[in-house]
């Protein structure tokens, strides 16, 4: 299996207070039990909504307490124990990580959590078609788990889960290297990103987390046999959608995708999983679906007491910040996107397009860049960019009938197609409102907010790769034979975005 950030996947804010609404008619009996269950889950909220004031009690205080309720249903003896960490706000309370509790060895079984522990959609919809729920194309997995979770934290010291959700509250969705995704940032916040195609993603994000939750009540409906257990409203009238957000994060934030087994089990969450355990790019410990349990084996070596780490997927930090909070600068995956498209205007489009379709790439072609190989992009862009160049219908003839990616390529050509990729990457460069330099300085300061830190770490990344990129394609032109050629014009040039 593998710790993926999925589109409708992030970060883990707490699962927030949850006042009850206001009901018209409302039955005595439910009332009542609405206003007991209101008092259950207060007490024990780490996170007082609108306040922001964290509640300390002496039983939250102790370690132990997630991982001794977990032996206390199932949970084998492990080779790990929690520890606590300061926070980044001095104002929140320290957050708890998984550690080696004895020296451990590469190949060693951290833990392994029984299913009974493990909360999936099969555990959450039961005998329910959860296929028919899923393929509606307007719910996620994740809104499901979320919903569920937000009825249980309504439940208080009644649920089972009780002392998972309370570990969550007490996350507030930090993550062990991070802070809270940008998608619960503040219009301020997002400014820190201004600059960068990730503000886009993350607003892009946001709305698609509430179109799911416009569907919310399909899930109310279509599980009924679930939600016969809770007397509330349907989710729709039960939480505002900021409620909703804040959980649907939480729950994008660590849930793990198991691999290798059923639909409904394939989205987990896992207690001494994510956030507890911290994610590295370059490790290659994974959660895994075993017989009957969810295990870690570890890739590495620990000494008792060091913090144990896990993959999380494949991800460039674009997608780390929106679903985990942080972003790695050492993270080989990480990378931009660059989109070229034919000019459809061009009368030779068909043609065109007959050509890039036969050698793999589409009229609207999106090429990844990822950080330390920006020339090989470079170099991977220039036959499709080429083509876009060519006018003369005879030459068009010869590349309709060459068996590759092959263009005539004259130096005034080659000086136009490298001339619009260094204006594309000055123009990108452009739009950021700090420089390179600017970015190195704020990063010098200790006391810079930990948003703007990670927001800064981000497009600085990013700046690096299109610094490269525009450095290699200056290097191209450089190589050219005759610098005295101009360029030649491309009234039907492609499209670069």
């Amino acid at each position: 299996m593998e710790l993926t950030c999925f589109l409708n996947k992030c970060y883990l804010p707490p699962l927030p207070h949850l006042s009850l609404p206001f009901c018209k008619n409302p039955n005595p009996r439910i009332l009542s039990r609405k206003r007991n269950n209101f008092c259950l889950a207060s007490a024990s909220d780490t996170l007082v909504a609108g306040s922001r004031k964290e509640l300390v009690s002496k039983k939250d205080n102790e370690f132990d307490d997630l991982k001794s309720w977990m032996h206390k249903n199932g949970l084998p003896p492990c080779g790990v124990e929690l520890k606590e960490r300061p926070s980044h706000d001095a104002k929140h309370r320290p957050i708890h990580y998984v550690a080696a509790s004895d020296d451990l060895q590469a190949g060693d079984v951290a833990f392994s959590v029984p299913n009974s522990l493990v909360v999936t959609l099969e555990r959450v919809l039961g005998n329910e078609t959860v296929a028919e729920l899923l393929t509606t194309n307007k719910l996620s997995e994740l809104a499901c788990l979320a919903l569920y979770l937000m009825y249980e934290k309504k439940q208080g010291k009644k649920s089972f889960w009780y002392p998972y959700i309370r570990e969550l509250d007490r996350q507030r969705g930090r993550g062990q290297l991070a802070v809270e995704s940008p998608l619960l940032w503040s219009q301020d916040e997002l400014a820190y990103l201004t600059g960068s195609p990730t503000k886009a993603e993350v607003l892009e994000r946001a709305e698609g987390i509430k179109r799911e939750y416009n569907e919310l009540d399909t899930v109310w409906f279509m599980a009924g046999s679930l939600f016969q257990q809770y007397p509330y409203d349907i989710p729709t009238e039960a939480f505002p959608f900021e409620i909703f957000k804040q959980a649907f994060v939480a729950v994008q934030s660590c849930v793990v995708h198991l691999q290798k087994v059923a639909l409904a089990r394939r989205f987990a969450l896992v207690p001494l999983g994510p956030p507890l355990l911290a994610y590295r790019s370059n490790c290659k410990a994974m959660l895994s679906a075993v017989d009957g349990a969810v295990e870690l084996v570890v890739d590495r070596p620990y000494k008792a007491g060091e913090s144990i780490v896990v993959w999380c997927g494949p991800q460039p930090n674009s997608k780390l910040l929106i679903n985990y909070g942080f972003v790695d600068d050492d993270n080989s995956y990480d990378r931009l996107v660059v989109e070229a498209a034919l000019n459809t205007e061009d009368p030779q489009y068909q043609e065109k397009r007959m050509v890039v379709q036969r050698n793999g790439k589409l009229s609207v072609q999106v090429f990844r860049v990822y950080a330390g190989r920006e020339k090989e992009a470079v170099t991977d862009m220039l036959p499709y960019l080429r083509l876009g160049y060519v006018s003369d219908p005879s030459e068009m003839q010869s590349v309709l009938s060459s068996q590759g990616p092959v263009c005539p390529v004259s130096p005034c050509m080659e000086r136009a197609v490298l001339g619009q990729l260094v204006d594309y990457f000055n123009g990108r460069l452009a739009v950021y409102p700090t420089t390179l330099h600017e970015d190195e300085s704020l990063l010098s300061d200790p006391n810079l907010n930990p948003k703007r830190r990670v927001a800064t770490q981000l497009v600085r990344l990013e700046k690096k790769i299109l610094h490269a990129c525009l450095q290699a394609t200056i290097d191209l032109m450089d190589q050219l034979p005759d610098h005295t050629v101009s360029p030649c014009p491309a009234p039907y040039a492609p499209i670069l975005k």
